[in-house]
């Protein structure tokens, strides 16, 4: 399927790995202009170097909103302005309500709620002036379904969730869709980090972690122009895991 992304531009945030790498992977391969973002020089170069189709890197910090806003305004600089944004971050330390100490709670919704509306203020009036943008989030499963042992990414995921909603009902109008992808266990290094991934697959309704691939290419056609109806809207991309009907 033609997916009509020839020439558009794109910054797809913590690309270096995971779940933006394999966004901004998916993007490029469509002919899209992609510029990327990690913390560390020689990482987020290699994944550029990989990604191919000239993408770009870029040295940011995207933990909170000042970074978010300097990643989309890099990128801007980079392609000389912005059709899609796919905005992303790692995930702050796990937890419990017993464990976490009130203060880890600000620098989680630095992360994972205020990087993300630094993006969207960055990005989202230019997109709206040239009546065309998309903007897709990448948070996560446990905004349905909480996850244990997780309480400060459910608590932030939860509330850019319902911050972007709110946008994308602002936005419909001017040819921006608003959307989010909530991923359950994918074959990345954090569900590594999280603990077992045989036993975690285990425990997935198809029996496996997902792949880092698919779940670009899902990111990447919510950014086509087949997908301009879909906005306002929370896909999760979890293998069967969240057990709800909606």
């Amino acid at each position: 399927m033609e997916l009509g992304l020839q020439g558009r531009r794109a910054a797809v945030a913590a690309a270096s790995a995971g779940l933006g790498f394999a966004s901004a992977a998916a993007l490029a391969a469509e002919g899209v202009s992609v510029v990327i973002c990690g913390r560390d020089q020689a990482k987020v170069d290699d994944a550029a170097a990989r990604i191919g189709h000239g993408c770009v890197a870029v040295v940011q910090d995207v933990s909170d909103a000042a970074g978010g806003a300097a990643f989309v305004a890099a990128a801007i600089e980079v392609l000389g302005g912005l059709d899609i944004v796919v905005a992303n971050a790692g995930g702050p330390p796990p937890g419990t309500f017993a464990s976490t100490p009130l203060e880890r709670y600000a620098p989680a919704l630095d992360l994972n709620l205020m990087s993300v509306v630094g993006m969207a203020r960055a990005a989202i009036p230019a997109m709206q002036a040239q009546r065309w943008g998309r903007f897709v989030a990448i948070t996560s499963v446990s905004v349905r379904q909480p996850i244990p042992t997780i309480i400060l990414s459910n608590t932030a995921r939860a509330g850019v969730t319902g911050f972007l909603k709110t946008v994308a009902l602002e936005v419909a109008r001017d040819g921006v869709t608003v959307n989010t992808v909530q991923p359950g266990l994918h074959a990345t290094d954090r569900a590594v980090q999280l603990g077992d991934p045989s036993a975690m697959a285990a425990g997935i309704p198809v029996g496996s972690l997902g792949d880092p691939a698919d779940f670009g290419s899902i990111v990447t056609f919510l950014c086509s122009e087949q997908a301009k109806f879909v906005t306002g809207a929370q896909l999760h991309v979890d293998g069967g895991t969240f057990g709800g009907l909606q």
